[in-house]
């Protein structure tokens, strides 16, 4: 699949590979430092970089898992991580989770988010998915009118407090 960031570009998602997992460490820790970091004290702020290569490569090989990333000129600039939760007793349907997704400022707003988003559409499909999900932080006004407009809608509400 492939978004226009500009007339000299192409960016091209793909499926990502072990020698893309230096990258993704670098992405996620950008995700928790721009989103995590600021909205929710009580993030590991650490996790991406303890998660590592290590984790991503593991993650990259489990059948019910989905790591994609949007290539441009040859460098990562955004990634999207997904499973599938088979049916349970209480969830009829079997849930696809688009579980992080995050795309370098420069490259927003030109369909990489887009492209990211229809190739977990695509692949949720091909695994049966009744059901598509996303959590996003509330004060994330961004994050929120982008999956909005993926046709994501607001389903729970979750409220926190400390003890």
């Amino acid at each position: 699949m492939t978004a226009s960031p500009g007339p000299d570009s192409e960016v091209r998602i793909r499926p990502a590979t072990t020698a893309d997992a230096a990258a993704l460490v670098d992405l996620l820790a950008a995700l928790f430092a721009e989103d995590a970091g600021p909205r929710d004290s009580t993030m590991n702020a650490d996790y991406p970089r303890s998660y590592g290569v290590q984790g991503f490569t593991e993650l990259m090989e489990m059948p019910d898992r989905l790591v994609l990333v949007a290539e441009l000129d040859g460098k990562v600039v955004g990634h999207l991580t997904g499973r599938v939760d088979e049916p349970t007793e209480i969830r009829l349907v079997s849930v696809a989770t688009l579980a992080s997704m995050y795309v370098r400022p420069a490259h927003r707003r030109q369909g990489v988010g887009t492209g990211l988003v229809e190739q977990f559409r695509a692949w949720a499909r091909d695994h049966d998915a009744g059901r598509l999900a996303v959590t996003a932080y509330t004060a994330n006004d961004d994050a929120v009118r982008f999956y909005r407009r993926q046709g994501f809608a607001p389903h729970l509400t979750v409220l926190e407090t400390d003890p």
